[in-house]
């Protein structure tokens, strides 16, 4: 175990004192949840560390736990920079809300029952063969590396493509990654694959379940019927009918739900804990993250000479993969997320320093209508240069330009960072621009042209 002591500012003692006597009503709760859950380690309140304190510290694991709530927003990114100064020094970090801590607290504990478990666990073999043969990873990027190699067997190696047209119409040098062409028609295969192949032989035998409009629920059923593993995949009642068609191609089981985040969280909690399989989060799992990062590692050995790569935005995944990619394998390569107007939440959060939602979800691009979660956020927020928004006839325009011109099918999210180029022709005139297309699902019976 790590057990390291870091030291702190001794003016925070007392402050530290003070701050365990006046507790807010989230911070009793949590920790009457923690001393009750006998999770095998102790957890500390208010730990002076460096320049900050930490809400609830575990000092076997390095595991810290911290709480964003209202009262944050005026201190968030002070805050946050002395966070990554800990995350330098090896302390992991899970964020939750006041809101989930007061009305999700299930969820918050199998979070932090995950992440415990993982902690305390070897890491398994890079091939995912689960003999529990320790691999010492020394870096995330050794991480990535092993992720990449994990999943090969089961994925495509997506080509790179380009239009002279299209380079012409905005001045810049542009390769597509064309994950369309990805198993099941989309990125989201890497991020399943990674996930599951990172369970180990019980958990795959109790199956996997998740919630998603689509892609992920595709990926999910495809990569466990490759693997011999059941899958339950909750799904909004209004997610397109091909890619319902699909998952049941795959052998996935199909539970449908109400379309709002928390029905598919209620339902896919329900089918976890009476069937006992492993959740997969569709953008918010570090395995699943990992796993999208892949794409771009990709895209990044065929050309590394890029100054940028433009991605969607929804949930956070795949965003947040690529830029840990580009991070540590091109750190000059900046990531530019496009994101829906109708639908801006991951653009408004970089804003605001916390996490946002919608109230509206009145997009064509249906695969981005969820919002960012606490794994894939504070990534984004260290490594990703902004978010630029589009309108919907701008998101249509893109996709009827690469169906015109390249000759390929994308879906209406996929087309998004395309969008972003296109409205933004400045900002990459004369760069060599990279533009991950997400994916090719597309109900060919309802185009938006």
């Amino acid at each position: 175990m790590k057990n390291k002591i870091i030291p702190y500012n001794p003016k925070l003692k007392e402050y530290a004192r003070a701050l365990r006597k006046n507790s807010t009503l989230t911070e009793v709760l949590l920790w009457k949840n923690i001393k009750n859950k006998a999770l095998g380690v102790q957890f500390h309140r208010q730990v002076p560390m460096l320049d900050y304190i930490v809400d609830f510290y575990c000092f076997e694991l390095m595991l810290a736990i911290e709480i964003d709530g209202n009262s944050h927003d005026f201190r968030y990114f002070e805050d946050s920079k002395r966070q990554y100064k800990l995350e330098d020094k090896g302390v992991e970090f899970i964020r939750f809300s006041d809101y989930d801590v007061k009305n999700n607290m299930f969820s918050v504990s199998m979070s932090l029952e995950k992440k415990i478990i993982e902690l305390k666990t070897p890491l398994k073999s890079p091939q995912g063969d689960n003999t529990h043969k320790e691999v010492k990873v020394e870096s995330l990027k050794e991480e990535l590396i092993q992720s990449h190699n994990r999943i090969k067997p089961f994925i495509h190696k997506t080509p790179v493509l380009s239009s002279s047209l299209i380079n012409k119409m905005v001045d810049a040098n542009i390769v597509f990654k064309c994950e369309n062409f990805q198993k099941m028609g989309a990125f989201k295969m890497r991020g399943a694959s990674n996930a599951i192949l990172s369970l180990t032989d019980e958990e795959r035998q109790r199956g996997v379940v998740t919630h998603s409009s689509g892609n992920f629920a595709q990926a999910v059923s495809l990569s466990a019927l490759n693997l011999g593993v059941k899958a339950y995949i909750v799904m909004p009642e209004n997610a397109p009918q091909v890619k319902k068609n699909a998952v049941k191609t795959y052998g996935g089981e199909i539970i449908e739900c109400e379309s709002t985040p928390q029905a598919r969280e209620a339902t896919a909690n329900k089918i976890k804990e009476e069937k006992g399989a492993s959740f997969l989060h569709p953008s918010n799992q570090d395995e699943v993250i990992y796993g999208n990062s892949t794409a771009a590692i990709e895209l990044l050995q065929e050309y590394p000479d890029l100054d940028v790569i433009l991605v969607p935005v929804g949930g956070g995944g795949l965003i947040a993969g690529t830029a840990l990619a580009a991070h540590y394998f091109l750190d000059k390569c900046k990531v530019i997320g496009g994101e829906p107007m109708e639908v801006d939440d991951a653009y408004r959060s970089l804003i605001s320093g916390r996490i946002e939602t919608n109230d509206s979800f009145q997009t064509i691009a249906d695969g981005l209508r969820t919002h960012l979660g606490d794994r894939n956020f504070p990534i984004i927020q260290k490594h990703v240069d902004k978010i630029i928004r589009v309108e919907e006839a701008e998101i249509i325009n893109a996709m009827q330009l690469i169906w015109e011109r390249m000759k390929i099918v994308i879906e209406p999210s996929s087309a998004v960072a395309f969008a972003a180029v296109l409205k933004c022709k400045e900002e990459f005139k004369n760069k060599s621009v990279g533009i991950i297309l997400s994916g090719g699902n597309v109900d060919v019976k309802n185009l938006p042209f």
